[in-house]
């Protein structure tokens, strides 16, 4: 069961959750079902593991990236791109923003607030229940709220992305899935999707919640990354 997602999709998250492989994977995997998707970086606090390392594999597929100027693309600014307002103004059928981790890096929605007004959109919480802060339902409730004071947006939703790096097995995905189905009912949210490695696909049993599989992009430079599905 793939993640159907269209209109404006936010992706936040705390430091660790794996929003921004989250984002990169969704976009590819809308792309592939045939969906025209952009995609902007609006991560402004973390210069390390942002949508822009990806930009190659993203554009080679046909996915729409946007980026601040070329003179800043590595710099740890708050630079926003004026061609983030006209995106939002006019969005893809799936625009994805991929926003910097907790509540700091959700400051910068703010600012967009006059781009998103009467627009629809959804903003999801990425959670990687094995971060310590993220580890139990009352965390994750804690780090929403945080996020949602600082964007002056509301959460609409969960993606569970339980992962140990190399370290993940089917076990720690069926957890995840388990701990993603108690924030749902605690939150009265809905459980969006939860992740599993390319490698761990077959292994993990079928949720009953779509699936998003991640092959890994943003990888350390002494390791490869996952080989992206054909077109």
């Amino acid at each position: 069961m793939g993640v159907a997602l269209d209109g404006i999709a936010i992706i936040v998250g705390d430091y660790g959750s794996g929003k921004t492989e989250v984002a990169i994977n969704l976009a590819l995997e809308r792309k592939q079902a045939g969906v025209d998707v952009r995609v902007a970086d609006l991560d402004l606090v973390n210069p390390y593991f942002r949508t822009r390392e990806a930009r190659q594999q993203l554009q080679s597929r046909g996915v729409d990236l946007v980026l601040p100027p070329a003179a800043y693309l590595h710099a740890d600014l708050p630079i926003l791109s004026p061609a983030i307002a006209g995106l939002l103004r006019s969005p893809s059928p799936l625009t994805i923003l991929d926003v910097g981790g907790d509540d700091a890096g959700a400051m910068v929605l703010g600012a967009l607030a006059d781009a998103l007004s009467g627009q629809r959109f959804r903003m999801l919480q990425v959670v990687n229940p094995l971060r310590p802060q993220t580890a139990t339902v009352e965390g994750c409730l804690k780090a929403k709220t945080a996020i949602e004071s600082a964007s002056r947006l509301t959460v609409k939703g969960w993606i569970i992305n339980a992962h140990l790096m190399n370290e993940t097995t089917a076990e720690t995905i069926a957890d995840g899935y388990r701990f993603g189905q108690r924030l749902a009912a605690a939150s009265g949210l809905p459980l969006v999707c939860i992740t599993v490695p390319q490698a761990l696909a077959a292994a993990v049993p079928a949720p009953d919640c779509p699936v998003l599989i991640i092959r890994r992009q943003l990888v350390p430079p002494w390791q490869q990354s996952d080989p992206l599905a054909k077109v």
